[in-house]
C-alpha cells in the first residue's frame, strides 16, 4: 500500500499540472471503487478551477473553491499524468482532463484491486478536515505539531506495543508499516515495547527518526512497492536504504545479527533484537 511518502511524491508530481487549471472533462469507467463515486461528479468539477493540491495522511486533496476532491490510492492505486489521447487500459477507472499548456492534460487513476477511493467534500459542510475519514487523524509527522513530547504525552495510558500505536494514526498520521519499522530501528526501540513504558528521551529520538526517514523517502521518490508507480511512471528507490524492513534473516547492517520477522496486527514487523531493546 502506498504510504505517506508515496502519496506526497504523487501530490508533488501532479501539482504543476493541476494547480490553477480548469477541469474540462471527467470520465468515470465504473460506478465506484471502495465506495461509490460521488453523484454527478462531472457536473461538480467541470468548468471549475483547481486552486491547490494538499495531503492529509495518505489522502490526496484536490482543492476547489466550492469543495475538495479526496483521493485515496488504496492497496494498488496510482495516478499518472498522461497525454490527452492516451487510450485507457483495463484498470484505468477515472480520468480528469484539464486545460494544460504542456501537452500533458490528463490525470488518470489506475487501481487494479479497486480499494482506492474518490470522494467529494463540499465546502458548505465545513473544512475538509471535518470529513468523516479525516477528522480523527493525528498530527502530520512533517509539521511543527509533531514531537517526542507529543508522543510521550499521548501514550501515558497506552499499554499496546509502540508499533501498533503508531500505525493506529490517531496520534501521528501516515507512519505506515515500512517507515514505522525503519523509524523504530533508527531510534533503537523494540517494536513490541509497550508505548507507556518509553521515556521522553527515547520518544525524542523516535520523533526525529520518523521525520528524517519520511523526508528522505520523499526525496528518493518513495519505495518501490509491488503496486506503486510514480506520476511519471518511475518507481522510488528508498527501499535500497532499508535497514530492517523486508530483510528477514539478513544480517543487520549495524551489528550483523540476523533481522527477525513476526506478525503484529496482521502486518509483518522486522527488527534487530540486538540493536532494538
Amino acid at each position: 500500500m502506498p504510504e505517506l511518502p508515496e502519496v506526497e511524491v504523487t501530490r508533488r508530481g501532479v501539482a504543476p499540472y493541476l494547480e490553477g487549471h480548469v477541469v474540462q472533462t471527467v470520465v468515470l469507467r465504473r460506478s465506484g471503487l471502495r465506495w461509490p463515486f460521488p453523484p454527478e461528479l462531472e457536473h461538480t468539477l467541470v468548468g471549475r478551477t483547481i486552486l491547490r493540491t494538499g495531503r492529509r495522511g495518505k489522502y490526496l486533496l484536490i482543492v476547489f473553491e466550492h469543495g475538495t476532491l479526496i483521493i485515496h490510492l488504496g492497496m494498488s492505486g496510482h495516478l499518472r499524468v498522461l497525454p490527452l489521447m492516451t487510450p485507457p487500459q483495463k484498470h484505468d477507472h477515472v480520468d480528469i482532463v484539464v486545460d494544460g499548456t504542456t501537452g500533458y492534460e490528463l490525470l488518470r487513476m489506475t487501481d487494479p484491486r479497486r480499494f482506492g477511493a474518490v470522494l467529494w467534500h463540499d465546502a458548505k459542510e465545513g473544512p475538509v478536515t471535518d470529513h468523516l475519514l479525516l477528522r480523527k487523524l493525528g498530527v502530520e509527522p512533517l509539521e511543527d505539531g509533531f514531537s517526542g513530547l507529543l508522543l510521550h504525552r499521548e501514550t501515558r495510558r497506552r499499554s499496546a506495543a509502540i508499533k501498533q500505536v503508531l500505525l493506529a494514526g490517531d496520534i501521528v498520521v501516515g507512519v505506515g508499516n515500512i517507515y514505522c519499522s525503519e523509524s523504530l530501528f533508527r531510534a533503537g526501540i523494540n517494536p513490541k515495547t509497550p508505548a507507556n513504558r518509553i521515556s521522553l528521551e527515547r520518544y525524542d529520538k523516535l520523533a526525529l527518526a520518523i521525520r528524517d526517514i519520511l523526508a528522505a523517502a520523499i526525496i528518493q521518490g518513495g519505495s518501490t512497492l509491488r503496486d506503486f508507480v510514480g506520476v511519471n511512471g518511475q518507481s522510488g528507490y528508498f527501499q535500497q536504504s532499508y535497514f530492517v524492513y523486508d530483510r528477514a534473516d539478513v544480517p543487520c547492517r549495524i551489528c550483523g545479527t540476523p533481522v527477525r520477522q513476526f506478525k503484529q496486527g496482521q502486518r509483518s514487523t522486522f527488527y534487530c533484537i540486538n540493536c532494538q531493546h
